[in-house]
């Protein structure tokens, strides 16, 4: 994704190695996978972002935050962004806050059987992640996307996805229960720290007005998933709706 301003450079693999070593350790490898309650892809991250435990888990007035540190929040959400949204109106109110959102850039399906316990071979799955993927989420939290103390923290990283062969189709994947996800290596962050930084989601090659269609086929989306973007877009004022084509809206960036 050559538009996003990439921070692979900052990215210190060595802490990320020890942040897995801790959470997937001798332990945890002898007693299998997904024995402990905190999904691992949280954990490891958790401990990449703040290595001392004394500052994860901190209880601010009635929620617990991930990591407090000098004071700042940083939260760990790997789905589902409305269920934050009573805390996100505590926090921003006392703190900046920069939501941390894991999306799998490369993945490697591993599918365990729940009565012999027995794991396949790793496939590696079609499927590759980006960072648009993670507006879909940003939607449902859409009203606190303008706070000033809020900042966003998109990690690509490669994983391991373990299932369990439990659905409802003949082979037991369709419908199946994801188990846990193993990080093995973080790709790239992608960071808003401020609502110019929208600015990057925007590729360069559109012409002065496009559509949600132009956009998605620059960004190499589908267009349901560039209507989202656009939203958001708009919302944040990076690009602006100037009139339609037909039936669909054109838009204008603005900075």
């Amino acid at each position: 994704m050559g538009m996003f301003e990439s921070r692979e450079g900052l990215i210190n693999q060595d802490r990320f190695e020890q942040a897995k070593k801790k959470v997937i350790g001798t332990d945890r490898q002898r007693l299998g996978i997904g024995t402990l309650s905190e999904k691992t892809v949280h954990a490891v991250l958790k401990n990449y972002y703040e290595p001392d435990e004394d500052k994860q888990e901190i209880p601010i007035e009635n929620f617990v935050a991930d990591i407090y540190s000098q004071g700042e929040i940083i939260e760990i959400q790997t789905r589902q962004f409305n269920k934050m949204r009573d805390k996100l109106k505590c926090f921003l109110s006392l703190y900046p806050v920069t939501i941390v959102y894991p999306i799998p850039r490369e993945k490697w399906l591993i599918w365990i059987d729940e009565e012999s316990g027995e794991a396949s071979p790793k496939r590696k799955s079609p499927a590759k992640g980006n960072p648009y993927l993670a507006f879909i989420e940003l939607y449902r939290i859409k009203m606190f996307l303008k706070d000033p103390n809020l900042r966003l923290k998109i990690v690509l990283l490669d994983m391991e996805e373990y299932r369990l062969l439990n659905g409802w189709s003949r082979d037991k994947k369709k419908g199946s229960t994801r188990f846990d996800r193993i990080p093995t290596q973080l790709v790239e962050e992608v960071d808003i720290t401020c609502l110019q930084d929208y600015l990057q989601f925007v590729p360069w090659e559109l012409a002065e007005s496009f559509t949600s269609k132009d956009f998605a086929k620059a960004a190499h989306i589908p267009v349901s998933l560039a209507r989202t973007v656009l939203n958001i877009l708009n919302y944040v004022g990076v690009v602006k709706q100037v009139g339609k084509a037909g039936n669909s809206f054109l838009y204008q960036t603005v900075w």
